[in-house]
């Protein structure tokens, strides 16, 4: 299941960059989050809480960056994650990439995830799952943004 999810943070790309490659603070801001744990080698552990319909899951894995360019301003991270109660998992690529904006001050963000959606989590379909998906997104987006203006 892929997704694109894109943003624009009232900030310039510099200090967009430098929050996003801190991870636990990041994680601050996405919905859902409880925990985040570093690792070392810019592997990271964590709990994600959500409810999707009438299930709620308690995700635990782990989150990798596998790459990052600091001068194109991209990067790209792994998750794996179970819910073992649940009987579901998440195994997804998310590719990011920050732009100027064009015509007025900011940066754009850009998402793109590649997903594996298993077990009973998957069985909500794809509509239901998209539309968790873009939930997220926009309160992520909001949440970034007003972390970001708060460290001037």
């Amino acid at each position: 299941m892929k997704f694109e999810h894109s943003a624009t943070i009232a900030a310039p790309i510099e200090r967009v960059w430098a929050f996003l490659m801190d991870v636990p603070s990041v994680a601050k801001c996405a919905p859902g989050v409880e925990s985040v744990e570093p690792l070392g080698n810019d592997r990271y552990r964590g709990t994600l809480k959500i409810s999707v319909g009438p299930i709620r899951l308690a995700l635990q894995g782990d989150v990798y960056i596998v790459e990052k360019d600091e001068a194109a301003r991209k990067a790209s991270m792994r998750a794996d994650a179970a819910d073992r109660r649940a009987g579901g998992a998440v195994k997804a690529v998310i590719n990011m990439a920050l732009g100027e904006t064009e015509g007025v001050p900011g940066t754009q963000l850009r998402l793109e995830t590649d997903a594996q959606v298993m077990g009973r989590i998957g069985e909500f379909g794809q509509p239901i799952i998209r539309k968790k998906a873009e939930q997220m997104m926009n309160e992520f987006a909001k949440n970034l943004e007003q972390a970001i203006a708060g460290q001037s």
